[in-house]
């Protein structure tokens, strides 16, 4: 038993508007599965598939307290492809972010609602990812969240120290999924988490059980009576287990 990294979910106030920027700057195409919903994916895309993580944007009545802990990497391919890109991103509504980085070679960006990304300079590791090179959460304990992440889901183990962790599907395709050492990293409600989903046979429920089982925790954000299951990792982040049909 086993699940994948499916898509990344961000809490909006409008979804569409907010939409439309992400499928915009990843170059995507946008569906809706209901009212206040918004799928981000590649065109042409047949979901799931480890070659993209897709996004979704939800719309929710508060979506104002924030901790930026989980955030987007996305690739570049040359110096030129980072400048257009950065000004494309621009003159879609992004904006300069200032989160103490200092002078460095990647450009830190806030969508229209305030989401942190960055936009990273050329890196070899990322050439076949697609437009999202990472998904990268701030953690306390890297080593920790790979052993927890390691055993959720199937995906392997790149590297691992005590300052950062990356797994990848066990595919060699799509993004990566990495955890960063900061320090001061709080456990709070924060505005975007992961959707895992188990593969077509496993029992949604038995897979829930096997993670609470390696250390996940049941988690209320309001979210009622719903087909899927919210849980926290050992460091508070919030995640969901999909059922059939998303």
């Amino acid at each position: 038993m086993a699940t994948r990294l499916v898509q990344i979910n961000i809490k909006a106030r409008d979804d569409s508007a907010l939409g439309r920027f992400w499928a915009e700057a990843l170059g995507w195409g946008v569906s809706s599965e209901g009212p206040g919903v918004t799928n981000v994916e590649p065109v042409g895309f047949v979901w799931p598939d480890p070659v993209a993580v897709c996004v979704d944007v939800v719309t929710v009545p508060d979506p104002e307290t924030v901790k930026y802990r989980v955030h987007v990497d996305l690739a570049t391919t040359s110096a030129a492809h980072h400048a257009e890109l950065v000004a494309r991103l621009a003159d879609l509504g992004a904006r300069p972010a200032d989160v103490g980085q200092g002078d460095v070679a990647w450009t830190v960006l806030a969508d229209p609602e305030g989401n942190m990304f960055r936009v990273l300079e050329p890196r070899e590791i990322y050439r076949d990812t697609g437009p999202i090179a990472a998904v990268a959460v701030d953690c306390a304990d890297p080593r920790a969240m790979a052993r927890f992440w390691g055993e959720a889901m199937d995906w392997t183990l790149h590297e691992v120290t005590d300052d950062h962790a990356r797994l990848r599907s066990a595919k060699g395709v799509g993004p990566y999924l990495e955890f960063r050492r900061t320090p001061g990293v709080q456990t709070v409600w924060t505005r975007v988490h992961l959707d895992l989903l188990p593969y077509a046979g496993d029992d949604q429920a038995a897979e829930v059980a096997r993670l609470r089982a390696l250390g996940a925790t049941d988690s209320d954000i309001g979210q009622g009576d719903v087909p899927w299951t919210v849980l926290a990792d050992p460091e508070g982040n919030e995640f969901c287990v999909l059922g059939p049909g998303r």
